[in-house]
Order: C-alpha cells, then sequence, then structure tokens
C-alpha cells in the first residue's frame, strides 16, 4: 500500500492546488510513482479524461505533474455550479443529476465510501498519493458531513499539512484558528503548516513561525516565495478577478499590442481557455464585467458558461449584449467558445438545464441550439484553420444549422466537430483549441487583420506545452528548495506522528 497525505488550505485558493502539482512533480523527478487526488471539487474548470469522463481542471495539471493522463479516479466526485443555490454533480467522470446544497449533503456518506474506495485502489497501485482538500477544513457548519478534508483524512487515516496564504494577510491566525477549530481526534492528524506567497525578508518571518510552533506543537515545514510566473491553469476562476488583466503580458515583437477583452460570466467555465492568448507577446487579455471595457478592444472573447440561458440574461441586463453586437456590426473580431458560442446563435432550446424553453440568442450567426439530455462528454482532434488541433468538448447544447450556410472551423476524424468561421466570427464548442500553438498564431492573425492592427506581429515559436510544463517544473523546484521535503518523505512512509497536542478550544458544540 502506497504511502499518501492530505494538503488542507485555510482559505479557498491558498495554494492547495499549486503545492499538490508541486510535490507531484518533485516526487515523478525522483522516480516515485505518484497520483494525485482530490475526493470533491468544486468548480465549472473541468477537462476530459482518458475514460471520456469530467474531472477538475487541477487535478489534470496535478496529473501532468506527475506524468500522467488525467482519469476520473483522480476527483471522483465534481460539483459544477449551475446557481447559487444548485450544482450539477459528476460522479466518476458522469453528471448524474443536479443537486442543491441540502440535497447534496444526504448522499455524502455514499459518496464519501466512494471515494474512499477509489484512493485504496490509486495507493495499491502508486507508490504515494497526494490528496487535495477543498475550501477549508475548518468550516465547522459541514464538518459532520464533510467529503474532503477532515472527513477523507479520518476515514483513511492520512496526515494533513495546512497551507497559508501571506499575501492576503493573517496567515498565523489563519492557520492556528484552522487548528484551534478542530476536535481532537482530526487534530490529531494536522501534523504541519507551509506558508504560500511570501515576499520580504525572511528574517523577519522567523519569529512568528517559532511561535507558532510552540503554540500549536506543530512545525511549518517550509515558506513558499511568492512567484509571479505562477499564474497558468487556475484552480477557480475566481483568482481571474473582474476587471482583471491575466497573467503577465510581455511585451509586442511588432509596434503594437492586441487587446482582448474576454467577458467575465457570472457561472464562466474554463476560464482557462484564453490563459494561452495570455501568454503570446504583445497580446494584453483582460476579463471584464461592463460595457465600457469593450470600447477599444480589438478582439472579444465570449467564454464557455454552466448556465448559457441565465448568462445570457445577464448580458442583456449590463448591456454587454449590445456592447458585443455593436463590435461586430463594426467588423471587429468575435471568439465564441462553447457556452459563449451558443449564446450568438439566432434561438436557443433549452428545457434541460435553465428548462426556459425557446430564448432569443445574440442573433450573430444563423443557428439554432438545441439543449440535450444527454451531455456530450468526449475528446476530440482534427484540423483546424490548416493546422491538426485536439480539444475536448463538455456541454448539453446542440447545433441546428441550416444546410450549407456555416463554414466549419474544423474538420475532425470523427466527423462529429460543431464550429463555425465567417469574417469576423469564429465560434466552437471545443475546449482547448487556443493550445494548439498553430491554430493559436492563426487567430491572432485573423484577429489583429479584421481589427486593424497592421503593427502586431505573432511570434512564430511560442510553445503553450512548454509554457505548462515549465510552470511545472518551477513547483518542483520550489518544494525542493524550501520546504523540509525529509519531512514530507516522512509523512508519506509512516503518517500522522503519536502524541500531537490538542490545541483549545476545538470544534465547538452543535448547536
Amino acid at each position: 500500500m502506497g504511502g499518501a497525505l492530505l494538503v488542507a488550505g485555510t482559505t479557498s485558493d491558498a495554494g492547495k492546488s499549486v503545492l499538490v502539482a508541486g510535490i507531484c512533480r518533485w516526487l515523478a523527478r525522483r522516480g516515485v510513482r505518484v497520483a494525485p487526488f482530490k475526493a470533491q471539487n468544486m468548480s465549472n474548470n473541468s477537462v476530459v479524461t482518458v475514460e471520456g469522463g469530467e474531472i477538475g481542471r487541477a487535478q489534470a495539471l496535478q496529473a501532468a505533474a506527475a506524468g500522467l493522463e488525467p482519469s476520473v479516479r483522480f476527483n471522483p466526485v465534481l460539483l459544477k455550479p449551475s446557481g447559487d443555490r444548485r450544482s450539477q454533480i459528476v460522479l466518476l467522470g458522469r453528471a448524474v443529476g443536479e443537486v442543491s446544497a441540502v440535497s447534496y449533503r444526504k448522499s455524502k456518506a455514499e459518496l464519501l465510501d466512494t471515494a474512499v474506495s477509489v484512493l485504496g485502489g490509486l495507493r495499491a497501485e502508486f507508490d504515494a498519493v497526494v490528496c487535495e482538500g477543498a475550501g477549508s477544513p475548518a468550516e465547522i457548519n459541514l464538518r459532520a458531513t464533510d467529503i474532503a478534508n477532515l472527513g477523507l483524512a479520518r476515514a483513511a487515516e492520512l496526515p494533513v499539512i495546512v497551507i497559508g496564504d501571506i499575501d492576503r494577510g493573517g496567515v498565523f491566525a489563519h492557520l492556528f484558528g484552522t487548528l484551534a477549530l478542530l476536535d481532537a481526534a482530526d487534530q490529531a492528524l494536522v501534523t504541519g503548516f507551509v506558508i504560500n506567497k511570501f515576499r520580504g525578508d525572511p528574517d523577519l518571518l522567523a519569529p512568528g513561525l517559532r511561535q507558532l510552533r510552540a503554540l500549536t506543537g506543530r512545525p511549518v515545514y517550509g515558506v513558499l516565495p511568492w512567484r509571479e510566473e505562477l499564474w497558468l491553469d487556475a484552480e477557480d476562476s475566481l483568482s481571474a478577478v473582474a476587471d482583471g488583466v491575466v497573467g503577465r503580458p510581455a511585451p509586442p515583437a511588432g509596434e503594437q499590442w492586441l487587446r482582448v477583452a474576454v467577458i467575465r460570466l457570472p457561472r464562466i467555465s474554463n476560464a482557462t481557455d484564453v490563459e494561452a492568448l495570455a501568454g503570446e507577446p504583445g497580446v494584453s487579455v483582460r476579463f471584464v464585467t461592463e460595457p465600457s471595457r469593450l470600447a477599444d478592444a480589438d478582439l472579444i472573447v465570449l467564454p464557455g458558461s454552466k448556465a448559457t440561458v441565465a448568462d445570457l440574461g445577464w448580458l442583456r441586463r449590463t448591456g454587454l449584449a449590445d456592447a458585443v453586437t455593436a463590435h461586430v456590426r463594426r467588423g471587429m473580431p468575435l471568439l465564441g467558445i462553447c457556452g459563449g458560442y451558443q449564446m450568438l446563435a439566432s434561438a436557443i432550446h433549452d428545457d434541460v438545464e435553465s428548462r426556459a424553453g425557446r430564448v432569443d440568442g445574440l442573433g450573430i450567426i444563423d443557428m439554432e441550439i438545441v439543449f440535450d439530455e444527454v451531455k456530450t462528454v468526449c475528446r476530440r482532434s482534427g484540423t483546424a484553420l490548416g493546422h491538426d488541433v485536439s480539444g475536448y468538448e463538455i456541454h448539453h447544447g446542440r447545433v441546428l444549422r441550416p444546410a450549407d450556410r456555416l463554414a466549419a472551423l474544423t474538420e475532425c476524424a470523427d466527423g462529429a466537430c460543431e464550429g463555425v468561421a465567417g469574417g469576423p466570427v469564429v465560434g466552437t464548442h471545443w475546449h482547448g483549441l487556443l493550445e494548439n500553438d498553430g491554430f493559436r498564431r492563426e487567430i491572432l492573425r485573423w484577429a489583429a487583420r479584421y481589427s486593424g492592427r497592421d503593427g502586431f506581429t505573432v511570434v512564430p515559436d511560442t510553445s503553450f506545452a512548454a509554457a505548462r510544463a515549465a510552470q511545472l517544473d518551477l513547483l518542483g523546484d520550489l518544494v525542493a528548495e524550501h520546504l523540509d521535503t525529509d519531512a514530507l518523505c516522512g509523512l508519506l512512509d509512516r503518517g500522522a506522528p503519536d502524541g500531537l497536542p490538542v490545541v483549545p478550544p476545538g470544534a465547538p458544540a452543535p448547536c
């Protein structure tokens, strides 16, 4: 049976995903057969696995760090929010229905059994499994039905590391308070801490590290420095804040920038699709949420959505819909991806996701969308704009198009591909298309031509795959250089040590 540990966080986006990826990369480079695992993820950023199922994008990145193809075993439960109180539940890669927060809690015991069983199978196959928690383990209102944090750790006897983001402020209170709100049995599995995103003089931090150990009886395994290169494949689109620049734009090779505005839909899905554009020199990619931000955009991107009809309504209420159609009327380029592509239709027939029936689309593409009960989840390969491409589809909407009215964007080996390219508008159901270097360069040339950016030069040798690999290598380097790796190996080999002290007050009695 291989060793395993759980990385929990004081908050969402504290650094759990990148730490797991870094540990996986570090172990894999040492010849250790390692796999990632997250019992339950809540995210609309997902990928298609080798089995043809869905998992959270973070687990796919962690799999890549370990040198593995993504598998449904790495994320057995995925919740995809479709509203403030409802989510689609994906179990072992397959959508099995919608749940509310209350109804989901009733199935937690069965889901925990599934998660523990899948984790056991991975431990039997791999030398090590590095697990990621969800949110915070100190969400005391949810502890009784937790399957992702201490609920999993208790069931599988996993040692736990807690990571906190110092850049948010209050990291010592976060770390101490997280431990102090757990009951004695949970605390017995929390072995120590990691501090993330530190910038400054380490000597100023050292007294706090000593005091935290004195207060808790647990070490800080290391302090990871702030590195601005670490921006690809964010776990949450929340980390790409509204009206925020994506990545770290490199200066243009030519005389002009190409300005890309990505509409930050309320239920945006696979927001990471545009990161490949942001990795190109001279391309400034910005998430926007109000019409004035589109006024000077060269290219507008309407990204994927987990709630196409609802987000289309939001576009209209905010005035963004009018701004998008005005942009196209001026002959300026527009790219629609998955749900954003569907919004461009003349009509949407949805009795599945929103149950709204027939809804007028933006009318930019002469086609209609019909939502099917059966969800399309598959990998694709083919050619697009003269280049070999690969990608994946995750959607309920199906295109009805008038015969011979739309030019095909892509040709697929299985003939099942959907997409259009006509004048200043390009649309596709494929995610991941922009990660194909040749295709992405053609899209940039197309956007520059229609936007009149004659001074923009497409760099001929940018490799998105190389950029992603370099980021994973950097994460592995940070683990090797800044964490107590002997202690990590000890946790994997022997689990949590006996006799860790209990920090009062412990979990409060249920009200």
